[in-house]
């Protein structure tokens, strides 16, 4: 009984441990931050944050995709969708200083939304790589 006590006490710790690492992933927080603040205003098609804060939402991806991926992401898959996410990032950065219309930024920043969220449902721990 005490051996059963002591693994489900590690476990626990452990798994604390395991969440705190994921929560502290400063990058990806920071990207979140700049995410934010342009694609929720775009929904309600107010695209202005989008194209004041393109730069900074190409400079957070940059920097997420250099970080060091925490423990327990899919490492690969994480690899490449953050690449990705760079990749449409750029495209709006070069969109917005073409001064494109507000429907294909829009387009443009929903699509770099569910990008992130591929990371955030797909690569983090736990989760279940059989779907696409």
């Amino acid at each position: 009984m005490q051996k059963f006590i002591l693994s489900a006490i590690f476990m626990l710790a452990a798994s604390f441990s395991f969440s705190q690492k994921q929560a502290d992933w400063k990058e990806m927080q920071d990207f979140h931050a700049v995410m934010s603040k342009t694609f929720h205003p775009s929904e309600e098609n107010n695209l202005q944050p989008l194209k004041e804060n393109a730069e900074n939402l190409l400079k957070a991806a940059r920097a997420w995709r250099a970080a060091e991926i925490p423990a327990g992401y899919n490492t690969t898959l994480t690899t490449a969708t953050l690449k990705k996410l760079v990749k449409q990032c750029s495209a709006i950065q070069v969109a917005v200083k073409k001064k494109k219309d507000d429907m294909q930024l829009k387009k443009m920043i929903t699509e770099a939304h569910e990008i992130f969220h591929e990371i955030m449902e797909k690569c983090r721990p736990g989760a279940d790589d059989k779907h696409e």
